[in-house]
């Protein structure tokens, strides 16, 4: 396991490659100086035109959750953009979504944005969410291939060919094999790890028909094609595209945050993944998969930006990363009816022995490596 030499992403986050020591993001940051970020919006201006289509009812296609990076999105692309986008939001079931999740898309429609929910079967949902976990450690595996399956599935069946997406995986965080043929193209985001090129073959084995699982069907490659879709990545053209940013600016847009505390979420701002809880169990799960969380995240961005330092952040991901609530568990084995011995003996299974210790007993956690360093001896 190996740090960045800047910021404190390590080696072992899939699907990225350090350079001399420096992660892609950190690689992709420095170059910020240079950018003419006019000329970018240049481009974006241009490229937009090419889709707007006054005789159509809407310019583009968003994939929202109410949260603050579709919010933000939603509100530069209508105002600034001036165009006419339709928001479609995959719901979660009712037992999944939080009340700040339902308040925060509500928000998005008194804004006066039109919104197409898409909801899933919940028995479905909740059986794949159950064999994601079992079968990878992963309850979302399921939940991601409808989250981000049903946008361009939209797109294709309205015959709306620009989507506008939010950051760039491969740049912005160094899931590199999700880059495309420019900053901007999003036409590989199928190649995102949790998605893998949009592989549900599983899902296929699990016992369900074809038609059950349409919602987490990825259209391949050719569909993409055959109907022109273009994913554009709006991040590429914003140099204040950040996770920190976002959040501050949706939440003068009338964004409610969750009323928590990073020991208990690993999130400190409390403004990501609020339309649902579980996602903190996932981000202990990525936590003792790879040896970094959320907190990581938060805090390379504040390291790229000059607001805190190196050590600073690692003094935060020690205290916080990898960090979950109890009550996030409990809730989430009540959901998908498992035990709590359950859980903890599937979490041990997938975690990363290198890595860590885990007490079988109380579930205490032991890092085997000290951040910003590595593997101690």
């Amino acid at each position: 396991m190996n740090y960045c030499k800047e910021c404190l992403q390590p080696d072992t986050r899939p699907n990225t490659q350090f350079k001399e020591g420096i992660c892609p993001a950190c690689d992709y940051f420095k170059k910020f100086k240079e950018v003419n970020w006019d000329q970018r919006k240049e481009i974006l201006f241009n490229l937009v035109e090419k889709y707007r289509n006054p005789s159509a009812q809407y310019d583009c296609i968003i994939g929202v959750s109410g949260g603050k990076d579709s919010l933000r999105q939603a509100i530069w692309i209508r105002d600034y953009l001036k165009l006419r986008p339709l928001l479609v939001s995959i719901q979660y079931p009712p037992h999944q979504l939080t009340n700040i999740g339902a308040d925060n898309l509500s928000n998005l429609i008194n804004k006066g944005f039109d919104v197409f929910q898409i909801c899933p079967a919940p028995i479905i949902w909740k059986r794949l969410m159950r064999a994601g976990f079992q079968i990878f450690g992963n309850w979302a595996k399921s939940t991601e291939l409808a989250l981000f399956a049903g946008v361009p599935k939209l797109a294709i069946d309205l015959k709306i060919p620009l989507i506008l997406w939010g950051e760039n995986p491969g740049l912005q965080r160094g899931d590199l094999k999700t880059l495309g043929k420019t900053g901007y193209d999003g036409n590989n985001l199928r190649n995102m790890n949790t998605l893998s090129g949009g592989d549900f073959s599983w899902i296929l084995k699990s016992g369900l028909s074809e038609k059950e699982i349409l919602p987490y069907r990825y259209p391949t490659k050719k569909e993409m094609i055959k109907n022109n879709i273009q994913i554009v990545y709006l991040g590429w053209f914003l140099g204040d595209w950040s996770l920190k940013n976002n959040g501050m600016i949706s939440i003068l847009n009338g964004l409610k945050v969750r009323d928590d505390s990073p020991i208990n979420t690993s999130d400190l701002f409390q403004t990501s993944s609020l339309d649902e809880d579980w996602v903190i169990v996932n981000q202990l799960i990525k936590y003792l998969k790879f040896g970094f969380g959320k907190t990581t995240d938060y805090v390379n961005e504040m390291i790229r930006l000059g607001e805190i330092s190196r050590d600073e952040a690692i003094e935060i991901v020690e205290k916080y990363d990898g960090k979950c609530s109890a009550k996030y568990i409990d809730e989430f084995c009540n959901y998908i009816e498992i035990s709590n011995d359950e859980f903890w003996d599937t979490v041990e299974k997938f975690s990363n022995e290198d890595l860590f210790t885990i007490d079988k007993i109380n579930h205490d956690i032991s890092p085997k490596f000290k951040v910003g360093i590595g593997m101690l001896l």
